[in-house]
């Protein structure tokens, strides 16, 4: 019971978190997007921006998520998602993986309670460079982390740490609740 309702918190929180990472990324976009000149679009192309995850981005500007939701709908349903369809799938992606991820975190907060070293951004740091920087490039979800810019890799990382604060922020208060 006690794990059940540890992970009940943490997908709250990681729901929370996936919704304050977005809002994070888009503020680093708007940010970067004042910053660049007209003759830096290439590097403005691969920064955060547009609700998309910070670095996780592959062929063209596609964000990972959106790549991922792309090979499920053709490998498991046979059929090539329409632009539409993508804009709801990408963040059903997103939003799904963050849960998931709460969820596991919720779990190991009541085994492990050093899980929640940090205010939940020892996790979080966890999750991007496992999921970001090793994952997603090794199932092709994304270039390698070598051909995009520091800055990039810094926003994302960042964006992780924003969702790992809210999601235990969000995890203590729905936990104490329950």
């Amino acid at each position: 019971m006690r794990l059940c309702k540890g992970a009940t918190a943490g997908t709250l929180g990681g729901l929370a978190g996936s919704w304050t990472m977005n809002l994070f990324q888009t503020l680093l976009g708007k940010i970067s997007a004042k910053k660049s000149e007209p003759d830096q679009q290439t590097e403005q192309d691969e920064s955060p921006g547009d609700n998309r995850p910070a670095r996780s981005q592959s062929q063209g500007n596609e964000p990972a998520t959106a790549v991922l939701a792309e090979k499920v709908s053709e490998r498991v349903l046979h059929h090539r998602l329409t632009e539409e369809e993508k804009k709801i799938a990408e963040p059903a992606v997103h939003y799904g993986y963050g849960m998931l991820v709460g969820a596991l975190y919720g779990a190991l907060a009541e085994e492990m309670p050093v899980a929640t070293a940090c205010y939940g951004t020892l996790y979080s740091s966890a999750v991007w460079l496992l999921g970001d920087e090793v994952a997603v490039p090794m199932l092709k979800l994304s270039k390698p982390p070598t051909q995009y810019p520091p800055k990039t890799h810094l926003s994302a990382f960042a964006s992780h740490l924003v969702y790992g604060l809210t999601a235990e922020s969000v995890r203590r208060m729905v936990r104490a609740a329950l």
